[in-house]
């Protein structure tokens, strides 16, 4: 069986961009469970409208 080398190659990061990358997912994050939530009180809304 022949062997597999593997071999890799380290880039360096600075944690600035650790930082931006993650307060960028954060802010992705917390808009999407804003819309979330306003979409399922829009959905209650509707139901109290139109079922009750």
């Amino acid at each position: 069986m022949a062997e597999q080398q593997q071999h890799y190659e380290f880039a360096a990061v600075d944690s600035k961009d650790i930082l931006a990358e993650r307060q960028h997912a954060w802010e992705g994050f917390t808009q999407f469970v804003a819309w979330g939530i306003g979409a399922t009180v829009l959905l209650l809304l509707a139901l109290l409208i139109f079922v009750a």
